[in-house]
């Protein structure tokens, strides 16, 4: 459905994207991750048709992207991390200015405004102004507006920043609700946990670049294969013992920090069993202890560095 090649963009001697690639299926769900500055936003402006790029090509369904006035931009719908909502007008006037933009109206504007509240769940407050909504109702209001002209790519950049677990689990829904349709979705997000409940694949972009690209799996290949044992302790004990744990067969790497404990081990089957006798051997005394595969953040961070972008 979409496909991304050699995408690049300078903005003076800064280069913001330089030869970005990748493709997404229909009804697949992609996460776009990347630190700051890596050129997320910048791909994704170029994907939208809102920046021009210096070279490359974005296609839709096999047929290039071409200027403002394309007819193929109607395929995408954009929901922008900035809320795009006048607060002082009800919801349902808001969605009718976004749908008469983009050419709705008339008993088709109207299905569509009443399709696009009851999926995000705001039927009942169509007539309340936005004003009066939480951040998370907002949020999904936001999304309803990119969904008016009913579009077969939906950008999504950080849609649930600042939402509640509710209103959180609600855009989720509304999200799996669109990917059962057919439509293909790509998904920037500095929550490493969401893309590993919602995405088919991830992206990972730095420098400009796409970094890696494959399933949660495939992208565990690419770092050292480290099982994690997280151990909360009622007290710490005396000294030395971290050193000595450090040197137990199986275990590569034991960080304190506070009362919890973090071990990167071997394996979980054959490691946490001796770990936790040699801490009850040592009066290091356990409250809980909790175990888990490589994690996506593990891998972000193997893959674009542990150092600040600021």
């Amino acid at each position: 459905m979409l496909a991304v090649r050699d995408l690049r963009k300078s903005y003076g001697r800064v280069v913001a994207v330089d030869g970005a690639s990748f493709s997404v299926e229909p009804g697949q769900l992609v996460g776009l991750l990347g630190p700051n500055g890596a050129g997320k936003s910048t791909t994704v402006a170029m994907i939208a048709g809102l920046v021009t790029p210096d070279g490359g090509t974005v296609t839709i369904g096999g047929q290039p992207l071409g200027g403002d006035t394309d007819p193929q931009k109607r395929l995408i719908g954009l929901v922008p991390q900035d809320l795009a909502l006048y607060e002082e007008l009800p919801a349902a006037v808001n969605l009718r200015l976004f749908g008469s933009l983009y050419g709705l109206k008339g008993r088709p504007l109207e299905d569509a405004i009443g399709s696009a509240l009851l999926l995000v769940g705001l039927a009942e407050r169509a007539g309340d102004r936005v004003k009066t909504f939480s951040g998370g109702m907002k949020r999904r209001l936001n999304l309803a507006a990119g969904l008016l002209h009913d579009p077969q790519i939906l950008l999504l950049d950080e849609p649930t920043v600042g939402v509640d677990p509710q209103s959180r689990n609600a855009i989720f829904d509304t999200l799996k609700t669109l990917q059962s349709r057919g439509k293909t979705l790509i998904y920037t997000t500095h929550y490493m946990e969401e893309v590993e409940r919602l995405c088919d694949r991830v992206a990972i972009m730095d420098h400009g670049q796409i970094i890696a690209n494959d399933t949660l799996p495939g992208l565990r290949r690419l770092v050292p294969d480290r099982d994690r044992l997280q151990v909360e302790l009622t007290d710490v004990g005396g000294n030395g013992w971290l050193e000595q744990l450090s040197t137990l067969a199986g275990v590569r790497l034991a960080h304190l920090h506070g009362t919890t404990l973090t071990l990167e081990i071997d394996h979980i089957g054959r490691d946490v069993p001796t770990i936790l006798t040699w801490l009850d051997t040592h009066n290091v005394h356990i409250r809980s202890a909790s175990t888990r595969h490589t994690a996506l953040e593990d891998i972000f961070l193997h893959l674009t560095g542990r150092s600040l972008r600021d």
